[in-house]
């Protein structure tokens, strides 16, 4: 399975493995993985939470939107 689109960016992993567990209950598979930033206000190691494309609406719904990060 693909997991290519990012439904939210967080700043630890142990943030990323919560939302994934939240996720993986409601049935919508998911991974993350570290990315780097480098910008003034997310510059850095951050977290990519992952799910498939045709899953991103019903994980927005549980997540919520990205914040623009």
């Amino acid at each position: 399975m693909e997991f290519g689109v990012r439904v939210t960016l967080v700043p630890t992993q142990g943030e990323a493995e919560v939302i994934c567990g939240l996720l993986r209950a409601n049935g919508i598979p998911c991974a993350h993985r570290e990315v780097e930033l480098a910008s003034q206000t997310f510059g850095g190691w951050w977290h990519e939470v992952l799910v498939p494309k045709d899953r991103l609406a019903e994980a927005r719904e549980l997540v919520g939107p990205e914040d623009g990060s």
